[in-house]
């Protein structure tokens, strides 16, 4: 693992995080600690807190006596998770500055608008809505609440890999993303702002759909 200024514990849970995002772990299958551990180069110490603390994310569960275990899926968590990603999304976008808004308006409006097939394989579809909107939020310099975007979109990509399949085709609305940037051409955060949570809702429909199936 690449060493950054941050606690060891934070790295350990990006990189879990990364990995379940990628379906290298199985849900409901118990962690071997010992194992996890050297194959990241790392002490148990910051291994198990790291995973106490995606356990109080309700991402990884305990019993005693046997150890940790990544969650099984659930399309109520899924739901819970998307709602709580769009509220945050909204807010950061809410706190970004306005001129930065205004400033990089054009290009999300073009990017939407280069990428306006109304139906791509999901892993396309992925790389293209974290870029887009990591540059949509690009202006929050609310660092907590960006970490903790960041992290909750990670376990969001878990199921979302899961109920789709990276190669699996999957409908979009390409227009969601045009309607965000016209929003702020237009000078209008707040409509900008309902309508990214109007994406988030809508693309979690789409997902669940599979994820019920």
């Amino acid at each position: 693992m690449p060493i950054e200024r941050r606690p060891l514990r934070e790295q350990v849970k990006d990189e879990l995080l990364e990995r379940l995002a990628r379906g290298e772990f199985v849900a409901g299958e118990p962690v071997n600690e010992v194992h996890l551990a050297a194959e990241l180069g790392v002490s148990r110490t910051p291994l198990r807190e790291a995973m106490i603390t995606l356990e109080r994310e309700g991402i990884i569960t305990s019993e005693r006596g046997k150890g940790f275990r990544f969650a099984l899926l659930s399309a109520q968590e899924f739901r819970d998770l998307t709602t709580i990603v769009a509220a945050m999304e909204s807010l950061a976008l809410e706190l970004s500055d306005p001129g930065h808004l205004r400033d990089i308006a054009p290009r999300l409006l073009a990017e939407a608008r280069a990428f306006n097939a109304p139906q791509a394989p999901y892993d396309v579809i992925e790389r293209y809505d974290d870029a887009w909107h990591d540059l949509l939020l690009s202006g929050c310099r609310n660092e907590r609440l960006m970490d903790l975007i960041t992290s909750l979109k990670l376990t969001m990509h878990r199921y979302e890999r899961l109920a789709v399949g990276d190669q699996d085709v999957l409908e979009r609305t390409a227009e969601e993303h045009e309607r965000i940037a016209e929003c702020l051409l237009g000078g209008s955060v707040e409509e900008a702002a309902v309508a990214l949570r109007h994406n988030w809702t809508s693309g979690m429909e789409r997902i669940l759909e599979r994820l019920q199936a």
